[in-house]
Protein backbone atom coordinates (compact mmCIF):
# COMPACT_ATOMS: atom_id res chain seq x y z
CA UNK A 1 0.00 0.00 0.00
CA UNK A 2 2.64 2.19 0.71
CA UNK A 3 4.73 2.10 -2.58
CA UNK A 4 0.95 2.79 -4.45
CA UNK A 5 0.60 5.64 -2.11
CA UNK A 6 4.53 6.99 -3.10
CA UNK A 7 3.29 6.60 -6.84
CA UNK A 8 0.46 8.44 -6.31
CA UNK A 9 2.37 11.72 -4.88
CA UNK A 10 4.82 11.47 -7.59
CA UNK A 11 1.94 11.66 -10.08
CA UNK A 12 0.87 14.30 -7.86
CA UNK A 13 3.91 16.41 -7.85
CA UNK A 14 4.19 16.23 -11.69
CA UNK A 15 0.18 17.54 -12.16
CA UNK A 16 0.55 20.22 -9.21
CA UNK A 17 3.62 21.65 -11.02
CA UNK A 18 1.43 21.47 -14.54
CA UNK A 19 -1.52 23.09 -12.50
CA UNK A 20 0.49 26.19 -10.44
CA UNK A 21 1.29 27.70 -13.60
CA UNK A 22 -2.41 27.18 -15.06
CA UNK A 23 -3.88 28.15 -11.88
CA UNK A 24 -1.68 31.68 -11.32
CA UNK A 25 -2.19 32.54 -15.48
CA UNK A 26 -6.41 31.46 -15.41
CA UNK A 27 -6.95 33.41 -11.83
CA UNK A 28 -4.71 36.49 -13.34
CA UNK A 29 -5.36 37.07 -16.84
CA UNK A 30 -8.57 34.91 -17.45
CA UNK A 31 -6.92 33.16 -20.30
CA UNK A 32 -7.52 28.93 -20.93
CA UNK A 33 -4.04 28.51 -22.59
CA UNK A 34 -4.64 25.07 -23.87
CA UNK A 35 -0.32 25.12 -25.19
CA UNK A 36 0.43 24.71 -21.44
CA UNK A 37 0.73 20.92 -22.23
CA UNK A 38 2.79 21.70 -25.04
CA UNK A 39 5.59 23.46 -22.17
CA UNK A 40 5.58 20.20 -20.57
CA UNK A 41 6.45 18.66 -23.88
CA UNK A 42 8.85 21.09 -24.53
CA UNK A 43 11.29 21.27 -21.58
CA UNK A 44 11.30 17.01 -22.08
CA UNK A 45 12.49 17.73 -25.24
CA UNK A 46 14.46 20.08 -23.74
CA UNK A 47 16.26 17.68 -21.33
CA UNK A 48 16.72 15.31 -24.93
CA UNK A 49 18.89 17.49 -27.07
CA UNK A 50 20.75 19.27 -24.37
CA UNK A 51 22.15 15.69 -23.36
CA UNK A 52 22.40 14.78 -26.94
CA UNK A 53 23.98 18.13 -28.04
CA UNK A 54 25.35 20.06 -25.32
CA UNK A 55 26.53 16.98 -22.77
CA UNK A 56 24.49 17.86 -20.05
CA UNK A 57 23.08 15.93 -17.33
CA UNK A 58 19.83 15.87 -15.89
CA UNK A 59 20.19 18.47 -12.87
CA UNK A 60 21.56 20.87 -15.13
CA UNK A 61 18.37 20.20 -17.58
CA UNK A 62 16.31 21.64 -15.24
CA UNK A 63 17.44 25.21 -14.93
CA UNK A 64 17.93 25.31 -18.96
CA UNK A 65 14.09 24.04 -19.51
CA UNK A 66 12.91 26.40 -17.27
CA UNK A 67 14.48 29.14 -19.05
CA UNK A 68 13.65 27.80 -22.44
CA UNK A 69 10.12 27.13 -21.61
CA UNK A 70 9.83 30.10 -19.88
CA UNK A 71 10.88 32.60 -22.82
CA UNK A 72 8.73 30.78 -24.99
CA UNK A 73 5.92 31.07 -22.86
CA UNK A 74 6.89 35.01 -22.75
CA UNK A 75 6.81 35.17 -26.86
CA UNK A 76 3.56 33.49 -26.84
CA UNK A 77 1.63 35.95 -24.36
CA UNK A 78 3.52 38.61 -26.50
CA UNK A 79 2.69 37.89 -30.11
CA UNK A 80 -1.09 35.88 -29.31
CA UNK A 81 -2.44 36.38 -25.91
CA UNK A 82 -2.09 40.01 -25.12
CA UNK A 83 -3.72 40.61 -27.71
CA UNK A 84 -6.95 38.63 -26.56
CA UNK A 85 -7.67 39.48 -23.01
CA UNK A 86 -11.25 39.09 -22.19
CA UNK A 87 -12.25 37.09 -25.26
CA UNK A 88 -12.03 33.92 -23.70
CA UNK A 89 -13.21 31.35 -26.34
CA UNK A 90 -10.68 33.08 -29.20
CA UNK A 91 -7.77 32.90 -26.35
CA UNK A 92 -8.85 28.94 -26.02
CA UNK A 93 -8.82 28.63 -29.92
CA UNK A 94 -5.66 30.36 -30.37
CA UNK A 95 -3.85 28.87 -27.58
CA UNK A 96 -4.89 25.39 -29.34
CA UNK A 97 -3.97 26.55 -32.47
CA UNK A 98 -0.38 27.36 -30.69
CA UNK A 99 -0.10 23.75 -29.53
CA UNK A 100 -0.48 21.79 -32.86
CA UNK A 101 2.15 24.28 -33.88
CA UNK A 102 4.53 23.41 -31.57
CA UNK A 103 3.70 20.15 -31.95
CA UNK A 104 4.69 20.00 -35.93
CA UNK A 105 7.61 21.79 -35.19
CA UNK A 106 8.86 19.15 -33.50
CA UNK A 107 7.79 16.33 -35.41
CA UNK A 108 8.88 18.05 -38.82
CA UNK A 109 12.20 19.23 -37.08
CA UNK A 110 11.39 23.09 -37.40
CA UNK A 111 10.43 22.47 -41.33
CA UNK A 112 14.24 20.75 -41.32
CA UNK A 113 13.13 17.54 -42.14
CA UNK A 114 11.77 19.17 -45.44
CA UNK A 115 14.94 19.87 -46.92
CA UNK A 116 15.96 15.83 -45.78
CA UNK A 117 18.17 17.50 -42.70
CA UNK A 118 17.60 15.15 -39.22
CA UNK A 119 18.12 16.78 -35.71
CA UNK A 120 18.86 13.96 -33.61
CA UNK A 121 16.94 13.86 -30.79
CA UNK A 122 13.46 15.68 -32.50
CA UNK A 123 11.42 14.05 -35.06
CA UNK A 124 8.01 12.38 -34.96
CA UNK A 125 9.52 8.95 -33.37
CA UNK A 126 10.14 8.69 -29.43
CA UNK A 127 13.20 9.79 -27.65
CA UNK A 128 14.55 8.20 -24.37
CA UNK A 129 16.77 10.33 -21.76
CA UNK A 130 18.73 8.64 -18.85
CA UNK A 131 18.09 9.44 -15.33
CA UNK A 132 21.82 9.40 -13.82
CA UNK A 133 23.24 6.77 -11.59
CA UNK A 134 22.70 9.02 -8.51
CA UNK A 135 18.82 8.59 -8.68
CA UNK A 136 18.22 5.03 -9.80
CA UNK A 137 17.44 2.45 -7.29
CA UNK A 138 15.62 2.53 -4.24
CA UNK A 139 17.27 4.37 -0.90
CA UNK A 140 15.77 3.50 2.68
CA UNK A 141 14.00 6.12 4.34
CA UNK A 142 12.50 5.56 8.04
CA UNK A 143 12.43 1.92 7.26
CA UNK A 144 11.00 1.89 3.89
CA UNK A 145 12.44 1.29 0.50
CA UNK A 146 11.12 4.29 -1.69
CA UNK A 147 12.35 4.92 -5.51
CA UNK A 148 14.97 7.83 -5.38
CA UNK A 149 13.99 9.26 -8.66
CA UNK A 150 10.50 9.52 -7.33
CA UNK A 151 11.43 11.00 -4.67
CA UNK A 152 13.34 13.35 -6.40
CA UNK A 153 10.60 14.59 -8.09
CA UNK A 154 8.60 14.82 -4.81
CA UNK A 155 11.30 17.36 -3.10
CA UNK A 156 11.95 19.51 -6.70
CA UNK A 157 8.08 19.69 -6.50
CA UNK A 158 7.85 20.52 -2.86
CA UNK A 159 10.73 23.42 -3.69
CA UNK A 160 9.08 24.76 -6.32
CA UNK A 161 5.89 25.16 -4.72
CA UNK A 162 7.73 26.91 -1.70
CA UNK A 163 9.26 29.98 -4.13
CA UNK A 164 5.57 30.08 -5.77
CA UNK A 165 4.21 30.29 -2.72
CA UNK A 166 7.02 32.95 -1.84
CA UNK A 167 6.95 35.15 -4.83
CA UNK A 168 2.82 35.27 -4.71
CA UNK A 169 3.04 35.92 -0.71
CA UNK A 170 6.62 37.70 0.09
CA UNK A 171 7.43 39.92 -3.11
CA UNK A 172 6.04 43.12 -4.80
CA UNK A 173 5.58 41.53 -7.74
CA UNK A 174 3.21 38.49 -5.70
CA UNK A 175 0.80 41.15 -4.23
CA UNK A 176 0.43 42.58 -7.73
CA UNK A 177 -0.56 39.73 -8.98
CA UNK A 178 -2.75 38.68 -5.89
CA UNK A 179 -4.15 42.64 -7.17
CA UNK A 180 -4.58 41.44 -10.59
CA UNK A 181 -6.68 37.98 -9.89
CA UNK A 182 -8.85 40.38 -7.23
CA UNK A 183 -9.82 42.39 -9.76
CA UNK A 184 -7.51 43.23 -12.67
CA UNK A 185 -9.85 46.67 -13.59
CA UNK A 186 -8.78 48.01 -10.01
CA UNK A 187 -5.41 47.00 -10.52
CA UNK A 188 -4.48 48.76 -13.06
CA UNK A 189 -6.42 52.13 -11.58
CA UNK A 190 -4.44 52.02 -8.99
CA UNK A 191 -0.97 52.31 -10.95
CA UNK A 192 -0.06 48.31 -11.61
CA UNK A 193 1.11 47.55 -15.20
CA UNK A 194 -1.38 44.78 -15.45
CA UNK A 195 0.42 43.59 -19.17
CA UNK A 196 3.49 43.52 -17.97
CA UNK A 197 2.85 41.49 -14.91
CA UNK A 198 0.55 38.96 -16.61
CA UNK A 199 3.47 39.13 -19.34
CA UNK A 200 5.77 37.44 -16.21
CA UNK A 201 3.21 35.37 -14.46
CA UNK A 202 2.94 33.70 -17.97
CA UNK A 203 6.09 32.89 -18.40
CA UNK A 204 6.85 31.66 -14.68
CA UNK A 205 3.87 29.43 -15.16
CA UNK A 206 5.47 28.10 -18.54
CA UNK A 207 8.98 27.35 -16.86
CA UNK A 208 7.66 25.49 -14.05
CA UNK A 209 5.86 23.41 -16.56
CA UNK A 210 9.27 22.57 -18.57
CA UNK A 211 10.42 21.17 -15.24
CA UNK A 212 7.78 19.18 -15.12
CA UNK A 213 8.36 17.84 -18.93
CA UNK A 214 11.90 17.39 -17.99
CA UNK A 215 11.04 15.18 -14.73
CA UNK A 216 8.29 13.40 -16.98
CA UNK A 217 11.05 12.65 -19.10
CA UNK A 218 13.23 10.72 -16.49
CA UNK A 219 10.59 8.22 -16.44
CA UNK A 220 8.49 8.28 -19.76
CA UNK A 221 9.39 8.45 -23.26
CA UNK A 222 9.06 11.69 -25.32
CA UNK A 223 6.88 12.58 -28.15
CA UNK A 224 5.79 15.05 -30.02
CA UNK A 225 2.08 14.50 -28.81
CA UNK A 226 2.74 13.85 -24.98
CA UNK A 227 1.63 17.13 -23.27
CA UNK A 228 -2.10 16.58 -25.05
CA UNK A 229 -3.75 14.83 -21.74
CA UNK A 230 -1.65 16.80 -19.15
CA UNK A 231 -3.36 19.97 -19.85
CA UNK A 232 -6.68 18.63 -19.11
CA UNK A 233 -5.31 16.81 -16.17
CA UNK A 234 -4.12 20.45 -15.02
CA UNK A 235 -7.15 22.33 -15.88
CA UNK A 236 -9.14 19.23 -13.67
CA UNK A 237 -6.48 20.47 -10.84
CA UNK A 238 -7.30 23.82 -11.16
CA UNK A 239 -11.31 23.73 -11.49
CA UNK A 240 -11.26 21.62 -8.42
CA UNK A 241 -9.29 23.24 -6.28
CA UNK A 242 -10.04 26.91 -6.83
CA UNK A 243 -9.08 29.47 -9.18
CA UNK A 244 -6.14 31.33 -7.93
CA UNK A 245 -5.28 29.59 -5.00
CA UNK A 246 -2.12 27.65 -4.35
CA UNK A 247 -3.33 25.58 -1.42
CA UNK A 248 -6.20 24.58 -3.40
CA UNK A 249 -3.92 23.66 -6.58
CA UNK A 250 -1.82 21.47 -4.24
CA UNK A 251 -4.59 19.59 -2.26
CA UNK A 252 -6.27 19.47 -5.38
CA UNK A 253 -3.48 17.83 -7.29
CA UNK A 254 -3.21 14.97 -4.48
CA UNK A 255 -6.44 14.23 -4.07
CA UNK A 256 -6.90 13.44 -7.93
CA UNK A 257 -3.39 11.92 -7.92
CA UNK A 258 -3.74 9.53 -5.17
CA UNK A 259 -7.11 8.64 -6.03
CA UNK A 260 -5.90 7.93 -9.62
CA UNK A 261 -3.43 5.36 -8.48
CA UNK A 262 -5.45 3.94 -5.76
CA UNK A 263 -8.67 2.69 -7.94
CA UNK A 264 -5.83 1.89 -10.54
CA UNK A 265 -4.34 -0.76 -8.11
CA UNK A 266 -7.65 -2.10 -7.32
CA UNK A 267 -8.88 -1.98 -10.72
CA UNK A 268 -7.37 -0.37 -13.95
CA UNK A 269 -6.02 2.96 -15.06
CA UNK A 270 -9.55 3.50 -17.12
CA UNK A 271 -11.72 2.54 -14.47
CA UNK A 272 -9.15 5.18 -12.31
CA UNK A 273 -9.38 8.02 -15.26
CA UNK A 274 -13.62 7.87 -15.01
CA UNK A 275 -14.08 8.07 -11.51
CA UNK A 276 -11.26 11.19 -11.33
CA UNK A 277 -13.50 12.76 -14.15
CA UNK A 278 -16.80 12.01 -11.66
CA UNK A 279 -15.40 13.88 -8.83
CA UNK A 280 -14.38 16.65 -10.80
CA UNK A 281 -17.94 16.53 -11.85
CA UNK A 282 -19.35 16.20 -8.28
CA UNK A 283 -16.94 19.75 -7.11
CA UNK A 284 -18.54 21.72 -10.44
CA UNK A 285 -21.84 20.51 -9.19
CA UNK A 286 -22.08 21.35 -5.38
CA UNK A 287 -18.93 23.88 -5.10
CA UNK A 288 -19.00 25.39 -8.44
CA UNK A 289 -15.84 28.13 -7.70
CA UNK A 290 -13.64 24.91 -6.41
CA UNK A 291 -12.82 23.87 -3.30
CA UNK A 292 -10.89 26.70 -2.13
CA UNK A 293 -11.41 29.87 -4.20
CA UNK A 294 -11.94 32.90 -3.75
CA UNK A 295 -12.94 33.83 -7.54
CA UNK A 296 -15.49 31.99 -9.64
CA UNK A 297 -14.30 30.77 -13.02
Amino acid sequence: MFDVIFIGLSLSSILLLVALGLAITYGAMGVINMAHGEMVMVGAYVAVLSGKWLGTNFFLALPIAFAVTAALGLLIERVVVRKLYGRLLDTLLATWGVSILIQQAIRLEFGLSFFGIHVDGLGSGMQQFAVPAILQGATRLAGLEVNTYRAFMILVTIALTVLTWALLYRTSLGVQVRAIIRNAPMAAACGIDVKRVNALTFAFGSGLAGVAGVMMAGFKTVFPDMGGTLVIDGFMVVVTGGVGSIFGTIFSSGLLGETSALIALGANDILARAVVFGLVILVILFKPNGLFSFKGR
